[in-house]
């Protein structure tokens, strides 16, 4: 599960780039991360997430969204294919030319639905869950069973959105394509342009008898246990459960974004794969030393405080952390010795004091 990145942090822009600033670091950046030319093993998803960020930026209303909510005032609201809607023609202008290969990878990338660069493969829109865990739940991983409600595929039709017993008819004015493409001769370059057919919203197809159940939409609101695992080592953040957000008939499912945050510990605190503890010892057992009982996070442990000890001393439980998720093995526990000077004395303890003080002189 990985959270997002901000977009402009994406693109290397910001908040007063013009438009025209953001298409042109946008292009920049797809052709270094283009796959054709970029071998890199994560330059498709780099791509991607360049194309995304630029879709949301360009696009006035929904980078005013963005500026205001960040990423879930966008996901909240849109679906995939609604982030990429306004930006299709400029794709298509901007790597429409000839010979660009940009069409290959976005078929690649976001899924071909039957021509151009694939837009009418729709995917459904993430759905955010928070929750809150405990440091044992660090050490140990957690079981999670949750009902989400969530748009869900119409049994009634089968997500097709047709009354039953009915199919779908093909559009005829893009041939089940999606999308109508025009092409602009500019003297040495072509210039193509795609566009979502308005007369079947870019579906490629259309239904003449909707189910009555779902009104053709081929899904409706219901709700769905999901079981998934919060890992050993987790940090606060968001993490992503892939196809459990809302579903879309004939498309794909969008993610179940877990927002955890792990909540304080009385005793102990965190660092990574380390946990750190204060143990409060007398002044008596810190100069003549003392074995003492600690918590940990895998029970009780004995350890020795060494005659002479100063305040702040520090004594480590090797394999007594936790694991993080990033990395192999566990941490360690750190015992910081707090040595507690007493604010009130009897008479016979003064004078003992006293006393040990002139012998040390």
């Amino acid at each position: 599960m990985a959270a997002k990145r901000d977009y402009y942090e994406v693109l290397g822009v910001s908040k007063t780039s013009s438009t025209d600033e953001i298409k042109k670091q946008y292009r920049k950046l797809a052709l270094k991360f283009h796959p054709d030319r970029n071998k890199s093993s994560d330059a498709s998803e780099h791509f991607k997430e360049i194309s995304e960020a630029y879709a949301v930026l360009s696009d006035p209303e929904k980078k005013q969204l963005y500026d205001q909510h960040g990423h879930e005032g966008v996901d909240g609201r849109y679906s995939s294919e609604d982030i990429f809607q306004g930006a299709r023609g400029d794709f298509s202008d901007i790597f429409g030319r000839g010979g660009g290969g940009f069409d290959s990878i976005f078929e690649s990338i976001f899924g071909r639905g039957g021509g151009g660069f694939g837009f009418n493969q729709q995917r459904g829109s993430d759905i955010l869950y928070e929750t809150s865990v405990t440091l044992e739940d660090v050490l140990h991983g957690k079981k999670m069973e949750i009902d989400l409600e969530k748009q869900v595929q119409c049994d009634n039709c089968n997500g097709s959105g047709c009354k039953p017993g009915t199919n779908k008819k093909t559009c005829s004015t893009c041939n089940g394509q999606g999308q109508v493409r025009q092409t602009r001769n500019m003297g040495f370059a072509s210039f193509v342009t795609a566009a979502p057919c308005s007369t079947c919203n870019g579906q490629g197809s259309i239904i003449e008898t909707p189910c009555n159940e779902c009104n053709g939409q081929g899904k409706k609101k219901g709700n769905k246990k999901i079981t998934f695992e919060i890992p050993p080592g987790i940090d606060s953040g968001d993490y992503t459960v892939p196809n459990e957000g809302n579903e879309v008939p004939e498309g794909s499912n969008g993610d179940l974004i877990v927002r955890v945050r792990v909540q304080p510990h009385l005793k102990f605190k965190r660092d990574g794969k380390d946990i750190f503890y204060d143990q409060d010892v007398s002044m008596i057992d810190a100069t003549l030393g003392c074995d003492i009982i600690v918590p940990t996070l895998h029970g009780n442990e004995k350890i020795k405080v060494d005659s002479g000890s100063q305040p702040n001393t520090i004594i480590k439980l090797k394999g007594k952390g936790v694991t993080h998720i990033n990395s192999r093995g566990k941490g360690d526990q750190y015992v910081r010795i707090v040595v507690n000077i007493p604010k009130k004395l009897s008479k016979h303890q003064k004078k003992l004091l006293e006393e040990f003080k002139k012998d040390s002189d």
